[in-house]
């Protein structure tokens, strides 16, 4: 993050202009005055990034000066200069706040270690104070689970890890596409650079650009200061576009000099900052079709998909439904003190069943919500998990093989009466639902007690684990 705006307070006038006249050819503007006074004026009407201060000035003493300055809050970086320096005198003013000590006479080489050393200083410190309003948590999990498909997933982030190419990860909402990007941020050789998030879909249409690439003081109602934006806070590191969908033709068209020649201006500004960044997007639509409909830039879609990378949906991912449901279980135990003693199978055979639209952080949300209702020392169940129930396609072929056969009980029944036809349904129901009466009368939408004498009634001997707590609901269906 470059010093853009200097305030050198000196009042020997050759070395005042000496020193403007170098920071200028930097490209740096710069406010040259004499005194305190002539200083306290220009930082009430403008912010700088760092200040050249002299220690002895016609009207007053540059360390009280510091000390004013460290009680605002916005101050610039302050480099003090002395011709009579000391240990007492450099140790003084770095308590009271200064950021470097120059003793007079110095070189341009050491006014450019001082520039270096406070522009590496300003960057941490914006990205630091990016992080620290940041209240992003899914940061915090990995990518997980055993299938084939998240191994194959793993393998490929390995190797697109190592370049600077940029990617576009495409998915459903909730597969993890964030996970991804981060993971290839964290294996690339910018690892120890910023990883910067920007949301398209969270940001105002008209607040779009001053987010990616900041404003100047000034630049519209609002804008008090100069503010960076996500991309200058992520030179060096990677930028995540997630849901670059979202994003407008106009700002699409913007976004593309960006990506073309890694440079661009701040909104309200003239001077052309360019960046270093490793770009990575992410939609959960299918970009081929927005760009189809004149909906998303054809340019920008072949820039963004030099790499492109598909998560596949939970429900294609079978193998891991379970092992994340354990570890999220686990999770949440430690997270809410509470203790239970697992997942039941037949809440197993439910989560296995289940279609998943929300993929894995629907099934993080279900754990969670389960684990909180779960009673103390009991397993997780049906009604517990309180999910749709979807019939897997093991159990969807046996109820096929059953209707197919026209009999039951068997015997051979080639035209079943409508009483037949309604206790078989209802026997469907109940093997769907591991005999668990509560669930049955769920899908068959009648209550408990019209299935419990619908069961007398077929004289049928249904044994049901949870069928004891089933009498507590009284409604005529």
């Amino acid at each position: 993050m470059s010093i853009e705006k200097v305030i050198l307070v000196e009042d020997e006038e050759f070395l005042r202009k000496n020193l403007a006249h170098y920071l200028r050819g930097r490209r740096i503007d710069v406010a040259a005055v004499e005194t305190i006074e002539e200083a306290q004026s220009y930082l009430a009407r403008d912010n700088f990034d760092l200040m050249f201060l002299d220690l002895r000035l016609p009207d007053g003493d540059g360390t009280e000066f510091l000390k004013e300055l460290n009680l605002r809050p916005s101050k610039p970086l302050i480099v003090i200069m002395t011709g009579f320096g000391s240990v007492e005198s450099a140790v003084d003013c770095m308590r009271c706040g200064a950021f470097d000590y120059l003793i007079k006479p110095f070189s341009n080489d050491q006014i450019e270690v001082a520039l270096k050393k406070a522009e590496k200083f300003t960057h941490i410190l914006k990205v630091n104070q990016y992080f620290s309003l940041s209240e992003d948590q899914e940061s915090q999990n990995d990518l997980m689970g055993k299938s084939r498909a998240l191994d194959g997933l793993r393998q490929l982030i390995r190797k697109i890890a190592q370049t600077q190419a940029t990617v576009l990860i495409q998915g459903e909402s909730g597969t993890g596409k964030e996970l991804v990007a981060r993971a290839l941020h964290r294996l690339s050789p910018r690892s120890s650079a910023p990883f910067i998030k920007v949301n398209c879909a969270a940001l105002p249409e008209n607040l779009v650009e001053s987010e990616l690439f900041g404003h100047e003081k000034g630049a519209f109602t609002g804008a008090l200061n100069k503010r960076e934006g996500r991309f200058e806070l992520a030179h060096g590191g990677t930028i995540l576009l997630d849901e670059i969908s979202e994003i407008s033709l106009a700002m699409q068209a913007k976004l593309l000099r960006v990506l073309q020649e890694r440079e661009f201006e701040r909104v309200g500004g003239t001077r052309t900052i360019k960046i270093d960044v490793r770009v990575i997007a992410t939609t959960n639509r299918k970009l081929e079709e927005s760009v189809e409909r004149n909906e998303f830039r054809q340019d920008l879609f072949f820039r963004l998909n030099v790499v492109p990378i598909h998560v596949a949906p939970l429900r294609e991912r079978v193998d891991d439904i379970l092992f994340l449901a354990e570890i999220f279980a686990q999770r949440f135990v430690r997270k809410h003190g509470v203790a239970i003693r697992g997942i039941a199978p037949e809440a197993q055979d439910i989560l296995v069943s289940h279609n998943w639209p929300g993929n894995v952080r629907e099934l993080q949300n279900v754990i969670e919500r389960a684990v909180i209702l779960c009673e103390p020392d009991k397993f997780i169940d049906p009604e517990t998990l309180n999910l749709e129930v979807r019939a897997n396609k093991a159990i969807a072929a046996k109820f096929e093989a059953i209707e197919n056969s026209g009999h039951l009980n068997g015997e051979q029944d080639p035209f079943k009466t409508l009483y037949d036809v309604e206790k078989m349904h209802i026997i469907r129901a109940l093997e769907l639902c591991s005999q668990n009466r509560t669930q049955a009368a769920k899908m068959l939408d009648i209550n408990i007690r019209t299935l419990r004498n619908k069961l007398n009634e077929y004289k049928a001997q249904v044994e049901s684990p949870s069928a004891g707590d089933d009498d507590d609901e009284d409604g005529e269906s």
